[in-house]
């Protein structure tokens, strides 16, 4: 019993001995390498670039107060459609003390001056009658009445603008009433009621009561690399694709390429705005982003050809062409690349159609 499992312990240390020696030299022998096999194509070949930006209305206009005071009454809310001329806002103004006694004054001052230039034109009147005062005195005497009725009407409407905002003779066309100054949809109202604005001036841009703009007439607006600029031509399409709207895809016109650059991060970028064409049934908002592909240039039905496959040296292009599909024997063959996409290559010549080449090692790893 004893010899049976001394001898079975010899054999198994054996066979582990020879199996041990077996794998290392297993692991020494070099690994067979597969390649993938590459066919030269005939395809289409376009150079995109893709410009990031946002979509904007093209007429966007900035609705503002006219004179200072504070928001009465709103009529509109952001989102709903507005016509020209129709009323957004109502301010009530709020009187400098100053200017609302410099204004009484000048009223109290009109009345008294046309009263005594009536009672001056009633007894000019029948001087005249009498023939004691020439014709001359006595337009001159008129003159002053209507003078004066002139004034007492303009120290009215000053006293009325003071107050309310409007002179009392054109109560119809005052400036409390803010109204839209373009057909479209309101994007915003910053302010509420009570809120106090200023009207615009010389010293400052005045209060902003409401934003409107044209929702079918729409921008694509983006920043293109100097690199890339000198390839853009107005005129050009592009593939516009709004992320927010799942990624939907429409198309614009390319209508204006910056002439001056600005730098952002060490590269001079030019902003660049194409027509947006969307359809009536989507539903855009403004700023929504945006990716715009533009095509640089294209190559149609030209030999083509993995651009991996393509080994470039400082003196020379080649690819390696395989004589042996089943041994995958390979013979370098110079080539001549066209225009790139990044993923394809155009060829120029050195292959023809349905050669095959060997393109990157397949990887025999298990994962």
């Amino acid at each position: 019993m004893k010899k049976v499992v001394k001898w079975t312990f010899v054999v198994l240390l054996a066979v582990g001995v020879v199996y041990t020696f077996f794998f290392l030299w297993k692991r020494q022998q070099p690994e067979q390498v597969k390649y993938e096999t590459i066919c030269v194509e005939r395809r289409d070949i376009e150079k995109r670039t893709i410009v990031t930006g946002k979509i904007e209305p093209r007429d966007e206009v900035a609705i503002k107060a006219q004179i200072s005071g504070i928001v009465a009454e709103l009529y509109k809310e952001a989102g709903q459609q507005v016509k020209s001329g129709e009323a957004i806002a109502k301010i009530k103004v709020v009187p400098d003390m100053a200017q609302l006694s410099t204004a009484e004054s000048r009223l109290r001052i009109a009345e008294n001056d046309l009263t005594n230039k009536a009672q001056i034109f009633q007894r000019d009147s029948v001087l005249y009658i009498k023939k004691v005062i020439s014709q001359e005195d006595y337009d001159k005497s008129y003159l002053q009445i209507v003078q004066a009725r002139e004034e007492l009407k303009a120290a009215k409407d000053n006293l009325s603008i003071v107050k309310e905002g409007v002179a009392a003779s054109s109560k119809n066309a005052g400036n409390t009433i803010v109204r839209s100054t373009i057909s479209g949809t309101i994007l915003d109202i910053p302010v509420k009621i009570g809120n106090s604005v200023i009207n615009v001036n010389t010293m400052n841009d005045g209060t902003t009561i409401a934003t409107v703009a044209d929702m079918s007439d729409m921008l694509f607006i983006g920043k293109i690399d100097e690199t890339e600029v000198g390839k853009l031509c107005e005129g050009m399409t592009m593939d516009l694709i709004v992320g927010a709207l799942n990624d939907q895809c429409f198309y614009a016109v390319l209508e204006y390429i910056s002439p001056k650059g600005t730098e952002s991060n060490g590269a001079m970028m030019f902003e660049i705005k194409g027509a947006a064409h969307i359809p009536d049934s989507v539903r855009i908002r403004s700023g929504y982003s945006a990716n715009a592909e533009i095509i640089l240039s294209s190559r149609k039905d030209v030999l083509a050809l993995s651009e991996a496959a393509v080994h470039i040296t400082s003196d020379s292009t080649y690819v390696e062409l395989i004589t042996d599909t089943v041994s995958q024997s390979v013979v370098p063959q110079q080539v001549v690349i066209g225009l790139s996409d990044g993923i394809k290559v155009e060829i120029l010549s050195g292959l023809k159609e349905g050669d095959m080449v060997r393109g990157n090692p397949i990887s025999n790893k298990p994962m």
